[in-house]
């Protein structure tokens, strides 16, 4: 496997080392220093020394780099920085094989068994601790007017839910970490942040692809960072699964699939980013990569069954076409990663593994042409759909054209002639494979070559003839064609249902920071021979529809647009519409004592009347509520990403919050 370019995160041993010694850690999260007793503990304990020691110089890289305004002093900065970020990554996977030693990884195990082309997986952005509390208790206090210390537990478990996804298991469960804490993210995006603010917080998160520092204190940034750790780890859950089988072929194309659905969907709402790999060239490379792996295990998985016939030229130029379409794909991302600004910072390694799969399934493609020619029966000679996949002439003139050749003759010398572009393409791919250090060291990627370059020098000997004494011409492209074009879906976030962790503060249609309001009371009514005056409709807040003149409830100075918070004392933000009206049902003579809030227009500061005390202490818990735990109201329909958002013409935005 190619080794994976992401930066070591500051503290990571530290870190687990407090996870570990407070002896819980959250479902999903798989701390990376996790230590456990056996014969390779002391081999562990020198690579965590040379992790901290890694991260040590890349604290001061950093310090350096944010210090000076020179610029030929910060481009040497962001050069160590990408050494020190290789060396944290080849330590990482040092330690991941010393837990895979010591029998401590997923079930799934890592890689493919059979003999597989490497994918490249991308490394997750990793991110410093983050004290939420203070920013939180000053909103909570200061707009909604409860008592912010009282929101501690509340606070502390959005602070676990963070440190959990620093360190997020490769596996279903690490996914379903990341969406919940995204999910948790749209919520306060919704509750906490106004249209013109913040919340004061400074996210601090490392580039993927160079380790070079960022830091906005914008929470879309969160998000998007979030987002983008999403698809990077779909990316290492697809480069790990076994694709020598069908069942690990298919997770794989899924994997690929949702983590190019990820990229494209950050790239869509998402502008402006703060460090490269979240740019919109780099996002769009991204997709284009991982689409291409996924078409590449898509052509894997059409190899795993075996022709039913081997001399069926049909599924022979099938095959051609399909890896002509992988070549194809490989072309694409290759040309853009050789352009600026992608080249800058994109690693040397992906470019030259992308360049040797390029150069690798063109010979493929020729190589299963070939063998459609030779092996196919005379019967299927003059079959229409054979000539299909040749195209355009060749480069010298052949008596067949582009034509499917009846002569038996002539067919071996044109799959003569692609078994030699075959050849030529393999072994330029094998050049390509030895000219980088990095892929040199992957044996496996070396394995495949060699044996499509035995293949084909095994066919074209077959094939060769003492009394061929004419220079085989040149074989014409091979049309590239797929069967199964990968779909670019979008990671499912409503499939991880969450609840608001800040519910206790009300629902979000009106308890939020976009809004302002008064509370009103308590304010005593009693019931007249008409009731009490007034019209209730809707749930969670039940909301005062009409209030009749001269009623009880005018005389009160209860308002139409109000919304009934408490009732005799008892918090009802969250009751429905049938529970308050069966409380003000069963009031006797003594009658009925409410709690009311005022929307307020947007320039009106949340304020007191003469007898309206503050709203602390008005819920108090989830049981004070009423009824069952309760569910989240949904958010306004806005794009997920609350900055820097581009304008998409003729095409509408879902909204990509939680689901309630």
């Amino acid at each position: 496997m190619i080794p994976e370019e992401r930066p070591g995160g500051p503290g990571a041993g530290e870190d687990s080392t407090r996870l570990q010694a407070a002896g819980s850690v959250r479902k999903g999260c798989d701390p990376l220093a996790q230590t456990a007793p056996g014969c390779l503990q002391s081999r562990r304990a020198r690579v965590h020394q040379q992790i901290t020691k890694e991260l040590r110089m890349r604290t001061g890289a950093e310090n350096l780099y944010r210090a000076t305004s020179n610029a030929q002093v910060r481009e040497t900065v962001v050069l160590e920085l990408s050494y020190v970020n290789s060396s944290l990554q080849l330590l990482k996977e040092e330690l991941e094989e010393l837990e895979e030693l010591n029998g401590s990884v997923e079930a799934d195990g890592p890689g493919s068994q059979g003999i597989t082309v490497p994918m490249i997986p991308l490394g997750l952005k990793e991110t410093k601790e983050l004290d939420w509390s203070t920013a939180l208790k000053e909103l909570i206090s200061g707009h909604f007017g409860e008592d912010g210390a009282s929101y501690g537990a509340e606070i502390r478990e959005l602070e676990d839910l963070r440190q959990a996804i620093r360190t997020p298991s490769r596996s279903e469960a690490g996914l379903e970490l990341l969406m919940a804490y995204y999910n948790q993210l749209c919520f306060l995006d919704t509750r906490f942040v106004a249209p013109a603010g913040s919340l004061g917080l400074l996210f601090h998160w490392y580039d993927s692809l160079t380790g070079v520092p960022a830091q906005q204190r914008a929470l879309a940034f969160e998000k998007g960072s979030v987002l983008f750790n999403i698809g990077a780890l779909h990316t290492q859950i697809g480069a790990r699964q076994d694709r020598s089988c069908p069942e690990g072929t298919r997770r794989a194309i899924k994997a690929f699939q949702r983590a190019a659905g990820a990229f494209s969907l950050l790239r869509e709402n998402f502008s402006q980013a703060p460090s490269p790999d979240m740019s919109p060239a780099s996002l769009s490379m991204l997709e284009q990569l991982m689409t291409a792996q996924a078409q590449e295990c898509i052509f894997e998985g059409l190899l795993l069954p075996p022709p039913a016939t081997p001399q069926d030229g049909v599924a022979q130029l099938c095959l051609a076409q399909e890896a002509a379409q992988v070549a194809a794909e490989y072309r694409l991302v290759h040309q853009t990663m050789a352009q600026p600004p992608v080249r800058d910072y994109v690693p040397f390694p992906w470019t030259a593994l992308v360049h040797v799969k390029a150069e690798h399934f063109c010979a493929l493609a020729h190589y299963h042409a070939a063998m459609a020619l030779c092996d196919s029966p005379p019967a299927q000679a003059g079959f229409p759909a054979l000539q299909q996949p040749l195209r355009g002439p060749p480069a010298t003139s052949q008596p067949w054209g582009s034509a499917w050749p009846e002569e038996p003759e002539e067919r071996r010398k044109l799959g003569k002639a692609h078994l030699k572009r075959a050849i030529l393409g393999q072994e330029e791919a094998l050049r390509l494979h030895a000219v980088c250090r990095a892929l040199r060291r992957v044996d496996l990627l070396q394995a495949v070559l060699a044996r499509a370059l035995r293949c084909s020098l095994a066919k074209y000997s077959e094939l060769d003839r003492e009394d061929d004494f004419l220079e085989t011409s040149e074989a014409p492209d091979i049309q590239p064609k797929t069967q199964q074009k990968p779909e670019i879906k979008a990671p499912s976030f409503s499939s991880v249902k969450v609840t608001d962790i800040f519910h206790r503060l009300g629902p979000l249609s009106v308890f939020s920071a976009k809004n302002c309001w008064r509370l009103v009371g308590p304010v005593h009514m009693t019931r007249g021979e008409a009731g009490f005056g007034l019209t209730l409709r809707g749930d969670a807040p039940v909301l005062i529809a009409a209030v009749i003149p001269g009623g009880p409830a005018a005389a009160a100075g209860l308002q139409e647009g109000d919304y009934i918070v408490s009732l005799n004392g008892q918090p009802c933000k969250w009751w429905k519409h049938a529970e308050v009206v069966a409380q003000l049902k069963g009031v006797g003579d003594e009658g009925v004592s409410l709690q009311v809030v005022t929307l307020l227009p947007r320039a009106e500061p949340p304020g007191t009347g003469h007898h309206r005390p503050a709203l602390g202490g008005l819920l108090r818990s989830q049981k004070e509520c009423g009824g069952g735990t309760p569910a989240p109201a949904r958010a306004s329909p806005r794009p997920f990403l609350g900055w820097s958002r581009k304008a998409k013409r003729g095409k509408s935005r879902g909204r990509l919050s939680p689901q309630p």
